[in-house]
């Protein structure tokens, strides 16, 4: 066994996502006696949505009775639900991967993406001139090359507090754009944002500005403000956002997942709307189902779980 493999072997699969497609990873894995831990806040669906066209049911149900099921079922084959924020999943240092959230941080032995595909565009209009000339979408990448220069984070809540936190490792100058909107930050947040002396800024940016690249942004109200880079962290963090961190193959907005749906990543899996195509329930449902059988096989060949399938248990990181 190697050394990543025995890194992993005490860490559970993890799913982000509670929706239609973690769910039905969830109630597989969990099933196959996988330990299984499911991460994630309300899926959308879970409103008042009206669902005519889902196999088996020959009345309407509401989206929240759906997943309420889906929730309940998962639970009865012994996964653990979780509504927590993920805010960074990446490789771990032994092997495996870590998973941060707004509540802890968890070791994986491999991770189901399915998060969906709801990333918030922050509305300036020369944005993608300046997409890898100074605007990024993820710190643990390109934060290296910001070192002591004075860097932007765009975003209004926690997602985008955990990003500019994290710039600190590289530099002092960091502060938060929230684009017009009212910061959503828990007391914990606020004081740590505070302790690191980073400002929050609750202008619109209208355009941003430089030659080479980015030299500065343009706020809505005519004043300017010097910035050589802009991290884009608005509203909460989608499976786009981990595939950058992690390396997964991205095709636009949707991760590149094959018929099993594997990513290019070995241990990461994605499902359902975060992958594209036909972005229907049935087909998430199906794709989660996909995804958990090649989990589980991955899980049980590098993760050392054949043995130990029966002992379950999810541990927090240390």
């Amino acid at each position: 066994m190697s050394e990543s493999t025995s890194a992993s072997a005490n860490a559970p699969l993890v799913i982000i996502g509670s929706g239609p497609a973690g769910l039905s990873a969830a109630i597989y894995t969990a099933r196959a006696g996988i330990p299984t831990l499911v991460l994630g806040s309300a899926p959308k669906v879970a409103g008042d949505y009206d669902i005519d066209n889902y196999f088996g049911f020959d009345e309407t149900i509401s989206g929240r009775d759906l997943i309420e099921r889906g929730r309940r079922q998962a639970e009865r084959f012994g996964a653990q639900l979780r509504e927590e924020r993920v805010l960074a999943v990446h490789h771990g240092d032994a092997g495996g991967f870590h998973v941060k959230t707004d509540k802890g941080a968890y070791d994986a032995c491999a991770v189901v993406l399915a998060t969906g595909v709801a990333r918030v565009r922050p509305g300036i209009d020369n944005l993608g001139d300046y997409e890898g000339k100074g605007v990024s979408y993820c710190v643990s990448c390109d934060g290296f090359f910001y070192r002591g220069k004075q860097v932007l984070v765009l975003g209004e809540g926690i997602f985008a507090a955990n990003q500019a936190l994290e710039l600190t490792q590289y530099t002092p100058h960091v502060s938060i754009c929230t684009q017009g909107k009212e910061p959503v930050l828990t007391p914990d947040f606020r004081q740590r944002l505070a302790d690191a002396g980073i400002a929050i800024d609750t202008r619109k940016i209208a355009r941003l500005a430089g030659i080479n690249g980015l030299e500065g942004v343009v706020f809505a109200d005519g004043t300017e403000a010097v910035a050589d880079g802009l991290f884009v962290a608005m509203g909460e963090a989608s499976s786009l956002d981990f595939a950058y961190s992690l390396g997964v193959e991205r095709k636009g907005v949707f991760l590149v997942a094959d018929g099993e749906q594997c990513t290019n990543i070995p241990g990461i899996f994605a499902a359902g709307d975060c992958t594209g195509g036909f972005l229907q329930i049935g087909v998430a449902v199906g794709e989660g189902a996909k995804a958990a059988r090649s989990a589980i096989a991955f899980a049980k060949e590098q993760c050392g779980m054949k043995k130990r399938s029966e002992e379950g248990g999810v541990k927090k990181a240390g």
